[in-house]
């Protein structure tokens, strides 16, 4: 099955729950990013706004399950695959950019759920977190919506 008959049947099935499913569960786990499906929910006619605003506490909710798993479970298993050193040189980033860094990788293609897990493991306060992430995502997913949008007037569908 194709990424646009999945974006459509989630779309036609769910609706903006389903958006937030994907992405609450991006932002801690699963792969495939939740830009598509927000495009192809305001192209399929869901409001651009709305996408946006659900997507963004979809993945502030989910970015806090990361970055209590990072917490809870990341620490020893950073330290088993990369080394003692690399988590030094991760919690240098975190205390030099701090909220910044969750700014940028949330408005980037960057793989979010890694800055949710290493903000957990080097312990950066959920609340400075959160608004990182809010402030970094609610643009990034309001702009894709509304490429839907326009792409979806573009071509009349």
């Amino acid at each position: 099955m194709d990424l646009y008959l999945i974006a459509q049947h989630l779309i036609n099935s769910y609706g903006y729950w389903g958006i937030f499913l994907v992405a609450f569960t991006e932002a801690f786990i699963q792969p495939v990013p939740p830009d598509l499906f927000i495009i192809g929910a305001s192209a399929f006619g869901l409001d651009p706004i709305t996408c946006a605003i659900v997507s963004t506490i979809g993945s502030v909710s989910g970015g806090g399950v990361g970055h209590f798993l990072g917490y809870r479970l990341g620490t020893p298993v950073f330290n088993k695959l990369f080394g003692e050193k690399y988590l030094i040189k991760g919690e240098k980033f975190f205390d030099k950019y701090g909220i910044w860094g969750v700014l940028i990788a949330g408005f980037s293609p960057l793989p979010y759920k890694v800055a949710a897990w290493l903000a957990g493991i080097f312990e950066m306060k959920i609340l400075y977190f959160s608004i990182g992430t809010l402030v970094g995502r609610f643009p990034r997913f309001l702009l894709i919506a509304y490429f839907g949008h326009k792409v979806a007037v573009f071509f009349g569908l």
